[in-house]
């Protein structure tokens, strides 16, 4: 079974900068997914249970936390690998994100290439 990356963010050049920055995984199978608020990442995370999710924390409609929280809940989802990645980058920021049981919380601007190794290490696959 191919692994899947979610990337949830409201800002297109960021969503664009970590497809780009993850496609050398498409390459070894896993898929890559979008979604632009946090309504629509909740969505397909309830469809596609990806193994690894990026998620911003500052988005319409749903923000990060609320997503992680609801996703963290789900018994059929709490397995996945979320990863907070935002601009937010204060203490109490990074506290509430392990209180909705975010598995990591990195802020932006980020490195894409550590981005691509953290991922090929979470998903187990060889870039």
């Amino acid at each position: 079974m191919n692994k899947k990356i979610l990337i949830v963010d409201d800002e297109v050049h960021i969503r664009a900068l970590l497809e780009q920055s993850l496609e050398d995984l498409e390459d070894a199978g896993v898929e890559i997914f979008l979604a632009r608020d946090g309504e629509e990442g909740l969505q397909f995370a309830k469809e596609e249970k990806p193994d690894l999710m990026f998620l911003d924390i500052m988005m319409p409609k749903k923000n990060g936390y609320e997503v992680c929280e609801e996703i963290k809940r789900d018994s059929e989802l709490k397995d996945i690998y979320i990863i907070m990645l935002t601009a937010k980058g204060q203490a109490a920021d990074k506290v509430r994100g392990e209180d909705v049981k975010a598995n990591e919380y990195i802020t932006k601007p980020f490195n894409p290439d550590e981005i691509l190794q953290k991922a090929s290490d979470i998903l187990r696959v060889q870039i």
